[in-house]
C-alpha cells in the first residue's frame, strides 16, 4: 500500500505546488483511492502529473467534508475521469449530491461506517457541527488513519477508527488534525490522548497548524514526520 500527499498547504516538493487544501493518493494493490480533492483541479493534477501518477487510475474518491478546499478539485477530476465512484457524507447538499451524478459518476452515500476497499474503511460520519467521515486503512503494521480537517476532534477520529477495526494498533495518523487556533494546553491534551490511545507515528499537515507540528515533533522525534505534498510512503498489507 502506498500513500501520497497530491495536495496540501505544506510543501515536501518544492517542484510542485502548494495550496490551500488537502488531498491523498492511495494505492492498495494496484485499485487507487483519492481522498479529498483540494481546493482546484489544476494544481491537484498538476502535481500528479509531476509526481507521474496517472488520474485515470483512480476508481473511487472519498470526500471527507463538504469544505471548497477538500471538495473543488472534484468537478475538473469528473471532467477528466470516468467511471469514478465518489463517497460523500449523507449530510452534504441536495445540490452537491445532483452535480455528482450529473458528471455521470456513482454516488455513495455514507452515513455509518463502511468498508471502501478491501482493507480500507470510512469511519462514517462524526460530528455534530460540520460533519466528517476519514479513512482507516489495515496494513501489517497496524491502522492508518487519514483525516481531512478532523472538526469533529482528531482524538474522537481515532477512537472510532480504534473501534471500528476491533481495536487495532493504530501505527499512522496523516492529515489535518484541526489544531491551527488551538492553546498550547489544548494541543498537549491531544498529544497525551494519542500516547494513551497507543498511536505510533503521526504526520500533521493541512490545518494542523506550525505550532502543532513544532510540538508533536518534539514529543514523537522521528516519529513525527513533518509531511505536506509530494510526501509518500509505502506501508506493507
Amino acid at each position: 500500500m502506498a500513500i501520497s500527499i497530491v495536495y496540501d498547504n505544506y510543501l515536501q516538493n518544492p517542484s510542485l505546488t502548494a495550496a490551500w487544501g488537502f488531498a491523498c493518493l492511495v494505492n492498495c494493490g494496484g485499485h487507487f483511492l483519492l481522498f479529498d480533492t483540494g481546493g482546484d483541479a489544476a494544481t491537484l493534477l498538476g502535481n500528479m502529473g509531476l509526481l507521474g501518477l496517472d488520474p485515470q487510475q483512480i476508481e473511487a474518491v472519498v470526500l471527507s467534508h463538504c469544505h471548497g478546499d477538500h471538495t473543488g478539485g472534484l468537478a475538473g477530476l469528473l471532467g477528466q475521469v470516468h467511471d469514478l465512484t465518489i463517497y460523500v457524507l449523507s449530510s452534504f447538499p441536495a445540490r452537491f449530491r445532483e452535480q455528482v451524478r450529473d458528471a455521470g459518476a456513482e454516488l455513495v452515500e455514507v452515513g455509518e461506517p463502511m468498508e471502501i476497499m478491501p482493507g480500507v474503511c470510512s469511519t462514517g460520519e462524526l460530528g455534530d457541527g460540520i460533519r466528517e467521515q476519514a479513512l482507516a486503512l489495515e496494513s501489517t503494521e497496524g491502522l492508518a488513519i487519514i483525516t481531512g480537517c478532523a472538526h469533529p476532534g482528531i482524538v474522537r477520529v481515532v477512537e472510532r477508527a480504534k473501534a471500528i477495526c476491533a481495536g487495532r494498533h493504530v501505527y499512522l495518523i496523516l492529515g489535518g488534525f484541526h489544531l491551527g487556533s488551538q492553546s498550547g494546553n489544548e494541543i498537549e491534551r491531544v498529544i497525551s490522548e494519542f500516547r494513551r490511545l497507543g498511536v505510533e507515528r503521526v504526520a500533521p499537515c493541512h490545518c494542523s497548524g506550525d505550532r502543532a507540528r513544532d510540538m508533536f515533533a518534539a514529543e514523537y522525534g522521528e516519529d513525527c514526520i513533518l509531511t505536506g505534498v509530494g510526501w509518500g510512503m509505502a506501508i506493507s498489507r
